[in-house]
């Protein structure tokens, strides 16, 4: 039996075809307008690109745990980004009321002031993480787990109920408090610019005009993203946890009939992505030093909207989506107009999907035989 010839509009509709055309007359408009403002001044379009380069490193980390948690039991955690807000906050307190950043200092009065900062801001940092991790497994022991044979609509409204009341728990005044407080940093920011090559700039003086500046806080957020990414690429694919983990995700009934663990397996990657988040909540606040309840919901979102793009359960579509994302919204902030960034970056996302509805890395969920 022959089948009727599909009509050039429903051809064109089924092969994307107004989608596609969509997002290259998009992307090439806005690359000849970015190009012809950087050929005006490249000194903007240069600093623009480190920002994006700082934050999309910091999107990435919150990333990581959207799309581990999604690649294991296929739920979107709208509670992440809260649990990042928590990192920072704890971090803030830790160094703000307990001093934790000067505690090497205290124990021996000699010791060098890089070395206590160094190990004073790691101690912070694993401080925000064990924390972070603690609560993610009491949160999936107690909201997740027992909804975990429900259908998927279930457990994302109990992920965005536990987002609420994480928010609105922080804002009570004996916890948070509901106010913006400013942040203060474990380390003094030390500032370079380039311009006939890279010079110190002194404390309080201002950059020379045209020149591209940069501070040690990007370094160190790309540095510890960096290998925060690569300690858990390691983990995935060298140890028995990851093999254990990329199991689960796979085939969850015969992993468990192959011996592994599986609710084990469950916590241990919500542990993993809640430790990531909090070491994100602490480089966040350092970048952009103020803390609040609050604080966790566009990062969050817009860390969603980085794995989504990048393929939400892929660990490179990840950092790949994050930092496409970081460029996205500083460029928009430079170029276009800083009110509207947000809104740029959530229809960068639906012309994406348009095109490739599995983002970047992504692909179509596998029928197990």
């Amino acid at each position: 039996m022959n089948t009727p010839s599909l009509s050039l509009a429903e051809r064109i509709i089924k092969g994307r075809w107004i989608g596609k055309s969509l997002l290259a007359l998009l992307l090439v408009g806005t690359l000849i307008y970015i190009a012809s403002k950087a050929i005006q001044s490249p000194q903007l379009f240069f600093q623009q690109l480190i920002n994006g380069l700082q934050l999309g490193f910091v999107y990435a980390l919150i990333a990581l745990g959207y799309t581990m948690v999604y690649g294991i039991v296929k739920l979107i955690n709208f509670a992440h980004g809260d649990v990042f807000m928590v990192g920072a906050f704890v971090s803030y307190f830790a160094v703000s009321r307990l001093k934790l950043h000067v505690w090497l200092a205290a124990l021996f009065p000699q010791a060098p002031t890089a070395l206590v900062l160094v190990v004073g801001t790691l101690t912070v940092m694993i401080l925000s993480m064990v924390v972070c991790a603690v609560m993610a497994v009491t949160i999936e022991r107690i909201a997740y787990k027992p909804l975990r044979n429900a259908p998927r609509i279930s457990a994302l409204i109990t992920a965005i109920g536990v987002s609420f009341f994480l928010e609105y728990f922080g804002a009570l005044p004996f916890v948070f408090t509901a106010n913006y407080i400013s942040y203060e940093r474990p380390f003094e920011v030390v500032t370079w610019y380039i311009k006939d090559g890279i010079h110190l700039l002194v404390a309080g003086a201002k950059a020379p005009e045209g020149a591209i500046t940069f501070s040690n806080i990007l370094i160190i957020i790309v540095v510890v993203s960096l290998l925060l990414m690569a300690g858990l690429q390691f983990i995935v694919q060298r140890t028995k946890l990851g093999k254990a983990m990329r199991a689960v995700s796979y085939d969850k009934p015969t992993a468990r009939l192959m011996g592994i663990k599986v609710d084990t397996i469950i916590s241990s990657t919500f542990a993993i992505g809640a430790a990531l988040a909090g070491a994100a909540g602490i480089l966040y606040a350092v970048a952009y030093p103020q803390v609040s309840f609050i604080m966790g919901i566009l990062p969050g979102l817009k860390a969603f909207v980085a794995a989504v793009l990048g393929g939400i359960g892929s660990i490179p579509g990840a950092l790949v989506g994050a930092l496409i994302l970081g460029q996205v919204e500083t460029m928009s902030s430079g170029y276009i107009s800083t009110p509207m960034r947000d809104a740029i970056v959530f229809s960068v996302l639906i012309l994406v999907l348009l095109v490739r509805p599995t983002g970047i890395f992504g692909e179509p969920e596998r029928e197990k035989a």
